[in-house]
């Protein structure tokens, strides 16, 4: 009798101490799952959402075929003229803004074939920086275009002849040298023919004249087209 009554009372105290070990462990994990598991967990729903939301915008941009950026074309890098028509592509429908140092200069109708042209465009002296945007039926901007850069230039080229002078005789040889000097990068022709100039803009050739006078037309053209002339008579006799 005096045996099941220590027996009895171990199995009390083991099951105290079962009931006192598993409280402990309740209690680790909550505090675990407090500290460390629930905060990961909702960093990582925050983390998944944010990427669906970007995705999704991302997607609601690219299927907008209607923003996408216009294409101008402008076939010279320089002009003398103050004012130019420029060209280009779009999408059918829409509209286009043309730009020129960031200030609005125009905005016209895109055709059904994709085609727009925008009339008598202002350009500032020096370099332009020319670009566009579509415009959508809801009033929503493309991208601006790639930006062109056209140089205005309304100044003639420097143009020297230094040989030969004006109304000079030849007797004998029919070869005559001619010679100048106009701006670096300008182009020099001589009765239409070119002649080549070098990096300080002096020039030289030589011209066969005919019996009689020879009429010289010594032509500089920059590339903006501007250009200056100058004609020399010269007289050959045989």
């Amino acid at each position: 009798m005096a045996y099941r009554t220590r027996t009895a009372r171990r199995t009390a105290r083991k099951s105290k101490y079962n009931i006192f070990a598993v409280f402990i462990i309740s209690i680790l994990l909550l505090y675990a799952t407090l500290t460390w598991i629930l905060p990961v967990f909702v960093n990582s729903l925050g983390f998944v959402t944010g990427v669906f939301n970007k995705e999704e915008k991302v997607t609601q941009v690219s299927d907008n075929p209607t923003l996408a950026p216009p294409v101008l074309s402008i076939p010279y890098e320089a002009t003398s003229s103050a004012q130019i028509d420029i060209g280009g592509y779009a999408t059918p429908g829409s509209k286009v803004k043309i730009y020129v140092d960031d200030e609005l200069k125009d905005t016209v109708d895109v055709q059904p074939d994709g085609s727009f042209v925008a009339n008598n465009i202002d350009l500032n002296l020096g370099t332009n920086n020319i670009y566009g945007k579509t415009i959508d039926e809801k009033d929503q901007e493309s991208l601006a275009s790639k930006t062109i850069k056209l140089v205005y230039d309304s100044e003639k080229p420097s143009l020297e002849v230094s040989e030969p002078e004006d109304g000079k005789t030849v007797q004998g040889e029919r070869k005559l040298k001619v010679a100048g000097k106009t701006e670096p990068g300008s182009q020099v022709t001589v009765n239409g023919n070119q002649v080549i100039v070098n990096s300080d803009g002096n020039f030289s050739t030589i011209f066969n004249l005919n019996d009689g006078e020879n009429s010289l037309t010594i032509r500089a053209s920059d590339q903006a087209s501007n250009m200056t002339e100058i004609t020399r008579k010269v007289t050959f006799n045989p």
